[in-house]
C-alpha cells in the first residue's frame, strides 16, 4: 500500500474514532442524571436560546458541565425545540429527560385548595400567599374583586366553588376567582333545577344561603339534610333560626371567638336570634353536600338541634327536650376538661 493510501487509511480510522468518542461522549451526557436530590422548580425565561439554556443550567447546578451539550441537541434536534415556562424537575431525570420535558411545554402544575366553609376573606388571603401567582388585585376590598369580576359587592360571598384549583405560573389570581365563580354558578344552577318541591327559597341565592349555613353548623356528612330540616321547619312556621354561625358573620371583625348574651341581642343584618326570616345572604362557601342538602331536606319534626360532645348533634322537636340536650352536652363538657 503507497505511503498516501496508507495516511488517508490511517485518517478515516482516527476521524471513526473520532466520531465514535464523540457520540458516545454525547449519548453518555444525554443520560447522565440532573444533579438534584429534591424536586426542584426550573423556569425558563421566554426567548432564552441553545448557549443561554446551557449556561442557565450549568449556573444552577441542574446539569453537569458539558462540551457535548450543543452537539446533543444537534444529534438529536427534537430536544431543542424547547419552550418557556416553569417546570417541575424531579429527582431521577436526566439530561434527556428534561430537555424533553421543556420540548413538551408541560409546565408545572401548582395546587390551591379553597376550603368549604371558609370566607371569601380567607380565601383571598389564601390566593394571595400562593406561589407563582400573578397578582392583578391591588389589594383584597370586596370592591375590588367585585370590579374584576363585574359582580356587586354583596354578589361575592357564598359564589365561588369550593376546590382544590390547578394552575401553571404566572396564572392570574382573578383567574382562578372566576374558574371558581363559574363552577359555583355551575353547581348551583344543576341543583336549583332538581330541587325538592315547596321549598320556603325565593330564589338560587337563598338555597345557597341555606347551604352556607348548613355548612358552618356541621361538618358530619349524614347530618347535612337533618339541620336543613330544622331551619325549613323553622321557616315554615315563622320561626326564628337562631344559629350562631350568623351572629358571628353579623360581628365580623369584632368577634373574638366567644359569643356572648350580648351579642346574641345585638342587632345586625345577620343575627337570626333578631331578625326574622334567612339572613341576606350567605355567610360562608358551601361546598356541594350541603347544597344538596339545603335542595333535598330531611323530612323531619325537628326544630331544635344541639351539639352532643362527640362531634355531632342532638335534634329534638320542643323546647324541654332540646334543655335536656343543652344539659347534657354541658355536663359532658364539663366531664371532659376536668380530666
Amino acid at each position: 500500500m503507497s505511503r498516501s493510501k496508507k495516511f488517508f487509511v490511517g485518517t478515516v480510522a482516527i476521524l471513526g474514532l473520532a466520531a465514535a468518542f464523540s457520540y458516545w461522549q454525547i449519548k453518555e451526557l444525554a443520560s447522565a442524571p440532573l444533579i438534584i436530590n429534591q424536586e426542584t422548580i426550573y423556569t425558563l425565561p421566554a426567548g432564552t436560546g441553545r448557549v443561554v439554556l446551557e449556561a442557565q443550567l450549568e449556573s444552577q447546578h441542574l446539569i453537569p458541565r458539558s462540551i457535548w451539550f450543543g452537539p446533543l441537541l444537534k444529534v438529536e434536534p427534537e430536544l431543542a425545540s424547547f419552550k418557556a415556562g416553569t417546570y417541575r424537575l424531579e429527582q431521577g431525570m436526566t439530561v434527556r429527560s428534561l430537555l424533553q420535558l421543556l420540548a413538551s411545554g408541560k409546565e408545572a402544575q401548582f395546587p390551591l385548595r379553597f376550603v368549604e366553609g371558609q370566607r371569601l376573606k380567607e380565601w383571598l388571603s389564601e390566593l394571595r400567599k400562593a406561589p407563582y401567582i400573578r397578582h392583578t388585585l391591588k389589594d383584597d376590598q370586596f370592591a375590588t374583586v367585585a370590579a374584576s369580576l363585574k359582580l356587586e359587592p354583596n354578589q361575592l360571598e357564598g359564589s365561588f366553588f369550593p376546590d382544590t384549583y390547578l394552575y401553571t405560573a404566572n396564572t392570574a389570581d382573578i383567574t382562578l376567582l372566576e374558574r371558581a365563580h363559574q363552577r359555583m354558578s355551575t353547581t348551583v344552577d344543576a341543583v336549583w333545577k332538581e330541587r325538592a318541591d315547596n321549598l320556603p327559597y325565593k330564589n338560587e341565592q337563598a338555597l345557597v344561603t341555606m347551604a352556607s349555613m348548613i355548612e358552618k353548623e356541621t361538618g358530619v356528612s349524614e347530618e347535612r339534610a337533618r339541620v336543613a330540616s330544622v331551619f325549613i321547619n323553622r321557616l315554615r312556621i315563622g320561626m326564628r333560626l337562631q344559629t350562631d354561625p350568623t351572629v358571628i358573620y353579623g360581628m365580623g371583625d369584632n368577634y373574638t371567638g366567644t359569643l356572648t348574651r350580648k351579642d346574641l341581642e345585638t342587632p345586625t343584618d345577620y343575627n337570626t336570634y333578631i331578625i326574622s326570616g334567612l339572613p341576606p345572604g350567605p355567610i360562608a362557601m358551601p361546598g356541594k353536600a350541603s347544597l344538596e342538602a339545603a335542595a333535598h331536606p330531611e323530612k323531619s319534626n325537628y326544630l331544635y338541634f344541639v351539639a352532643d360532645g362527640k362531634g355531632g348533634h342532638t335534634f329534638t322537636t320542643n323546647l324541654a327536650s332540646h334543655n335536656r340536650a343543652v344539659q347534657a352536652y354541658r355536663l359532658a363538657l364539663k366531664e371532659k376538661n376536668e380530666k
